[in-house]
């Protein structure tokens, strides 16, 4: 009996781990989550439902700490523990709703991913289209995977239209701090307002 149960559980565990995990080839893997996506959003899920599923696959695909590390530039290294450590948890907050609202808006969204470029052994970008509509016109995004964990790709940039998500936040946090005296409290303001919101 006990060890029916234990077989049990075993593939209970199993199955939960297998419908979190992904491919871990670059192109497979943002085929997979484009897909999820796919699935999130269309119309008769409300916002609410599609913000909170794609908050759970951000937390699972998007290397965020890393991307704030980035956007925080330089003032990383000028700042205290406490202050890193309080930013991160804000950014994190910041960067999800921040995601999820620009995702929510859309349904049914049809996205072909195209082709691969491996840049070195820790990035690869993902080529991919999404395809016209009669109100939208085809926009090109690049992913750009982070592959330093070759088991564990983690999406660390999205480049549209040629255009770099994460570097455009980088310059935004960066006027922030120096349009108000290099305090990097008021980039914990701003941040805070934008999650409160």
């Amino acid at each position: 009996m006990k060890k029916k149960i234990f077989i049990s559980i075993f593939f209970v565990i199993a199955l939960i781990n297998k419908s979190y995990s992904y491919s871990t080839d670059p192109k497979q893997f943002i085929s997979e989550i484009v897909n999820e996506a796919k699935k999130i959003l269309v119309e008769t899920n409300t916002k609410e439902f599609k913000s909170k599923k794609l908050s759970e696959i951000a937390l699972k695909t998007v290397d965020i700490k890393g991307v704030g590390y980035y956007s925080l530039g330089k003032y990383r290294k000028e700042i205290t523990e406490e202050q890193l450590k309080e930013y991160l948890s804000l950014f994190e907050k910041y960067f999800l709703k921040s995601f999820t609202s620009r995702l929510s808006d859309y349904s049914d969204p049809k996205i072909e991913v195209l082709s691969v470029e491996v840049l070195n052994p820790k990035y690869t970008v993902v080529k991919s289209v999404l395809l016209a509509t009669d109100k939208k016109p085809e926009v090109k995004i690049d992913w750009r995977v982070y592959t330093k964990d070759p088991n564990n790709p983690l999406i660390r940039d999205l480049i549209i239209e040629g255009l770099s998500l994460a570097r455009t936040q980088k310059e935004e946090f960066t006027s922030v701090i120096e349009s108000n005296n290099n305090d990097i409290n008021s980039l914990f303001k701003t941040l805070k307002e934008f999650i409160a919101k």
